[in-house]
């Protein structure tokens, strides 16, 4: 007769079954992950997607010169409102300066216009490793779609932004990982791969069916990307690395954002205001050593000529000169008749006012940016 040589009662083997299952239970409630949180629907999707299968998140939120999500524009904006819905942790980093070093001279160039779209997303990723190692998460998610943005998600370029981080298996892509490598945690049985998405390319289908799913009301529309990939904005940041000396500053970089632009000579550039908002923020921006221009007579703009060098109204006197009548091409004047301006330079505690003409149509145009 077959005797069992097994000590442990039925009890004692349901007790221990029970305990196996509760350590699994708790090991996968204990499993973390950092997202890459930018308030636009395709991050937010993502987490929806790595909550539904138990794993706890945090978030981390960049912030640059170029894509501020307090601005109120765009989806980034709405980065703080996305986190409290999802009731995730929300950790925020700006890139600034190191951002504008790597802007000169991206180690994988620019898309089409200066949008550093690798090395922009490597230093992303950088920022969302520190916080996995500080808090000991598992792995990193994304937004990211394969083939949505055509410079930094396909294939070869999210390897790349990989092997750059030295986060190779580490990165899950919740709404595209079907199409994708397994990663870490689907090898490791974290994740359930069955449960991600297979979207590609810029349809918004996809999303939107799972935005719905979720019980997403008004989902935002697609994002209109990044401000370096507009044609008109690269121009300006070109010009302002080509005539820095040594680097511009966080300042430069605002003053790029607004008014018209007019690059007078190698050593100077004009920003003219085209509404009272901008009027408002030139001011704001402008620095003692900048020469602050506004017509006294007529309504018109606020400007700010911009030079390199340390202000001196002998050397620069023509320059001067050419500001005020740009400024006064875009005030309430007529072609033929002189107005007051007022130039002031707090570096040399210049307060003047200066008659002259403006500037005709063809004029404005030789120095416009």
């Amino acid at each position: 007769m077959f005797k069992s040589t097994s000590t442990k009662s039925i009890s004692e083997e349901k007790k221990e079954l029970l305990n196996h299952c509760t350590k699994d239970t708790t090991d996968k409630e204990k499993t973390k992950a950092v997202a890459l949180l930018s308030g636009g629907l395709d991050s937010h999707l993502a987490v929806r997607m790595m909550k539904e299968q138990g794993i706890e998140v945090e978030a981390v939120a960049i912030k640059t010169p170029f894509c501020d999500f307090d601005c109120g524009k765009g989806c980034g904006h709405k980065v703080l409102e996305v986190a409290s819905e999802l009731d995730i942790k929300l950790k925020t980093v700006y890139l600034g300066k190191e951002y504008l070093t790597m802007l000169k001279n991206p180690k994988h160039g620019y898309g089409s216009g200066m949008n550093p779209c690798i090395d922009c997303r490597m230093m992303m990723y950088d920022e969302a490793k520190k916080h996995m190692e500080e808090i000991g998460a598992d792995f990193i998610i994304t937004g990211e779609v394969l083939h949505q943005r055509p410079m930094s998600q396909n294939s070869n370029a999210l390897s790349i932004i990989e092997k750059g981080t030295q986060m190779e298996g580490k990165v899950l892509r919740p709404l595209s990982a079907r199409l994708l490598p397994l990663t870490n945690p689907e090898n490791n049985g974290l994740i359930n791969r069955s449960m991600l998405g297979s979207i590609r390319g810029r349809s918004r289908k996809g999303q939107l069916d799972l935005a719905d799913k979720y019980g997403i009301a008004d989902p935002p529309n697609s994002a209109g990307g990044c401000l370096l990939t507009d044609p008109q904005f690269s121009k300006r940041v070109r010009d302002l690395f080509k005539f820095s000396v040594p680097e511009p500053s966080i300042n430069d970089v605002e003053l790029l954002k607004i008014g018209r632009h007019f690059r007078l000579n190698s050593l100077s550039k004009l920003i003219v205001g085209r509404n009272h908002a901008e009027n408002e923020m030139i001011k704001s921006l402008c620095n003692d050593t900048d020469y602050l221009v506004q017509p006294v007579t007529v309504p018109g703009p606020t400007s700010i000529l911009r030079l390199n060098v340390h202000p001196d109204l002998r050397k620069h006197k023509n320059l001067l000169e050419l500001s005020i009548r740009i400024t006064l091409r875009y005030s309430d004047t007529e072609a033929e008749d002189k107005y007051e301006v007022s130039v002031v330079n707090r570096r040399q505690k210049l307060l003047r006012t200066i008659s002259s003409q403006p500037c005709t149509k063809n004029e404005v145009e030789d120095y416009r940016i």
